[in-house]
C-alpha cells in the first residue's frame, strides 16, 4: 500500500510541475514590462514562502523594502498588495470601476456560493438587487431607528448575563458573550426569534461553525494558487467549506420553509420582519430573486455580521483591559454624560467622543479583514507609473495602513486620543483608515456593526469593572493574532466583571 501511494505521489507531482512550468510560461508571456516592484520570486512557488502564517504582516514587511504598491507571484497568481493611503486611493476611488469585481477564492466555490454569495458575484444586475435589500430593508437610518428597541432588549439580556457572573465570581468569555448577542439580534431582525440560547451548547456549535468558516477560508490554499488543482482540491478546503456551508444554509433553508407554511395557514399575521420583506419580494417576482438567493444572502449576513462584531467588541475590550488608563478615562466619560447606574443608550453614542475614539482606534490596529477581500483586475490599469495587468488580484493591506508611521504617529500604541477633534471615519472617504472597505464594495452592514458595537461596549465598561482571570497583570496579556480571512485574538479573552 505504502509503494502504491508513493507512486501515485510521484504521478500527481510530476503531474503538478509540468502544469504549473506551463502556467508560469502563460504568465511570463502576460505579464507586462511595468509591473511594481517586489521580492525575489523563486521557481514555480514565486513568493508563496514569503506569506508565513500572517500574510498580512508579512506583506507590510515587504512593503517597506519593495514600496506602497508591489507584485508578487503567488504560484500562477499575479499579485498587487497596496499598503499607504495613496495607493489604496488609487485602487478603491480613481480605478474602483476596473477593480470592483473579486479574486474568488476555491472556498467560497462550495455550494456554488460564488455564484450567488454578495461578496463574491461581480457587478451585475444580481449584485445590484442584493445590495438594494440590504440598502433599503436591512441597513437604513430610519429601519435600524425603529428597531433600536431589540438592540436595547438583546444588552439588557447581555448585561443580565455578565451580573450572574459577578455572582460567581466566574470570568466571561468576552467573544462569545458578544456573539450570543449579535447573533440572537440579527436574527430577531431577520426571524423575529432568537437563534440560539445564549446559554445551550447550540451557541458554542454555531459560533465554532463560523469560526470555522473564517479560518478555513482564510489558509492559504494551493488550489488559489494553482487553478489546475481545483479539480482535485488537494488540501480538501472546499470540501470541508462544502460541509459548514450545508450546516447553516440547510437551517435558514428550514427557516423560510417555515415561514413559507405559516403565511399560508389560516387567520396568520405576518412578521413585517426582513424574512417577511424577502418572501414578499419573492412571491411578488419585484427583484427576480428566489429562496436559494435568500440563503445564501442569510449565511453571508450572520457569517460576516456575527464574526467580524464580536471580533472587534473582544479586540477592543482587550486593549481597555491591556491600558487600564484609558479604560478608567472611558468610565468617567460616561458616567458624567449619561449617570450612574443609568443605562447607556443609542442616543447617547454621540455624546460620547472618547468611546467613539476608542473603537476608531480598534478598527486601525486590528482591521478583522486585514487584507479586505481579495479584488480583480476588469483590465490593465496603470497606478502610478506601473501596470497592473488584466486578472491580476489586488490586496488592499488594511492592517499595515493602520500602521503606517507616515500616517500615524506612534502608529503600534493605542491611543485613543489621536481620534478626538479629527474628521477621520471608517465611511470609506479617508483611504488611510478603511476597515469596512471603500468604494462600491464597502461592507454593506456598517451602518448596524457602528452601532451595535458602541452600544456593547458602552454598556459593558459602564455596569462593570473587570480583572482579568487567573489575576493576570495587563503588560502581561496575550495580544498575540491568529490569521484567517478575519483576524482573531490568539487566545480567547477571559474576564471577570465586578459590580460598580
Amino acid at each position: 500500500m505504502d509503494f502504491l501511494t508513493s507512486c501515485l505521489f510521484c504521478l500527481l507531482l510530476t503531474w503538478f510541475l509540468v502544469q504549473a512550468f506551463h502556467a508560469i510560461r502563460r504568465g511570463r508571456k502576460a505579464c507586462p514590462d511595468k509591473l511594481p516592484p517586489g521580492p525575489r520570486r523563486f521557481p514555480i512557488f514565486g513568493n508563496l514562502f514569503d506569506l508565513g502564517d500572517k500574510p498580512h504582516k508579512s506583506l507590510a514587511k515587504l512593503a517597506n523594502t519593495h514600496g506602497p504598491v508591489m507584485s508578487l507571484k503567488l504560484g500562477s497568481l499575479i499579485t498587487v498588495v497596496v499598503s499607504s493611503e495613496k495607493m489604496a486611493k488609487e485602487v478603491l476611488q480613481k480605478h474602483d470601476l476596473t477593480f470592483s469585481n473579486r479574486t474568488v477564492i476555491d472556498a467560497a466555490r462550495a455550494c456554488q456560493h460564488y455564484e450567488v454569495g454578495l461578496p463574491w458575484i461581480p457587478v451585475s444586475p444580481l449584485w445590484r438587487t442584493l445590495r438594494k435589500v440590504c440598502n433599503t430593508h436591512l441597513f437604513t437610518s430610519q429601519k435600524l431607528d425603529s428597531n433600536q428597541f431589540l438592540r436595547r432588549k438583546k444588552i439588557q439580556e447581555l448585561i443580565a448575563n455578565v451580573q450572574k457572573s459577578c455572582q460567581t465570581g466566574e470570568a466571561i468569555n468576552i467573544g462569545q458573550a458578544a456573539f450570543n448577542t449579535t447573533i440572537n439580534l440579527l436574527s430577531n431582525t431577520i426571524f423575529s426569534m432568537d437563534l440560539v440560547d445564549p446559554n445551550s451548547p447550540i451557541a458554542q456549535e454555531f459560533r465554532k461553525t463560523v469560526w470555522d468558516i473564517m479560518e478555513v477560508a482564510g489558509k492559504p490554499n494551493l488550489a488559489d494558487y494553482f487553478p489546475v488543482l481545483r479539480k482535485i482540491d488537494p488540501q480538501g478546503v472546499r470540501r470541508r467549506m462544502t460541509i459548514l456551508f450545508d450546516k447553516l444554509l440547510d437551517l435558514f433553508g428550514k427557516i423560510f420553509d417555515e415561514r413559507l407554511q405559516s403565511r399560508k395557514a389560516q387567520g396568520s399575521t405576518a412578521s413585517k420582519d426582513v424574512l417577511d420583506t424577502l418572501v414578499d419580494i419573492i412571491e411578488g417576482n419585484i427583484e427576480k430573486l428566489n429562496k436559494t438567493h435568500v440563503t445564501h444572502l442569510l449565511l453571508v449576513l450572520f457569517v460576516a455580521g456575527t464574526d467580524t462584531t464580536s471580533n472587534t467588541l473582544e479586540w477592543a475590550m482587550a486593549e481597555l483591559l491591556h491600558n487600564p488608563q484609558v479604560l478608567l478615562k472611558a468610565k468617567k466619560e460616561i458616567e458624567e454624560v449619561i449617570g450612574k447606574g443609568n443605562p447607556v443608550e443609542e442616543s447617547n453614542i454621540n455624546r460620547l467622543p472618547y468611546l467613539q475614539a476608542i473603537m476608531k482606534e480598534t478598527f486601525r490596529m486590528h482591521p478583522t479583514v486585514p487584507l479586505l477581500l481579495p479584488r480583480r483586475a476588469g483590465a490593465d490599469a496603470e497606478i502610478c507609473g506601473f501596470t497592473v495587468p488584466e486578472g491580476a488580484q489586488v490586496l488592499v493591506n488594511a492592517w499595515a495602513m493602520g500602521r503606517d508611521p507616515s500616517f500615524w504617529e506612534n502608529p503600534n500604541a493605542f491611543m485613543p486620543e489621536r481620534f478626538l477633534g479629527s474628521e477621520i471615519d471608517v465611511k470609506g472617504r479617508d483611504f488611510g483608515f478603511i476597515p469596512f472597505g471603500a468604494g462600491r464594495r464597502i461592507c454593506p452592514g456598517l451602518p448596524l456593526a457602528n452601532r451595535m458595537l458602541h452600544l456593547m461596549l458602552g454598556s459593558l465598561i459602564h455596569s462593570f469593572d473587570w480583572k482579568l482571570e487567573g489575576g493576570i497583570s495587563p503588560k502581561d496579556m496575550n495580544m498575540e493574532e491568529k490569521f484567517g480571512l478575519t483576524l482573531h485574538m490568539a487566545e480567547p479573552l477571559r474576564a471577570i466583571p465586578v459590580l460598580v
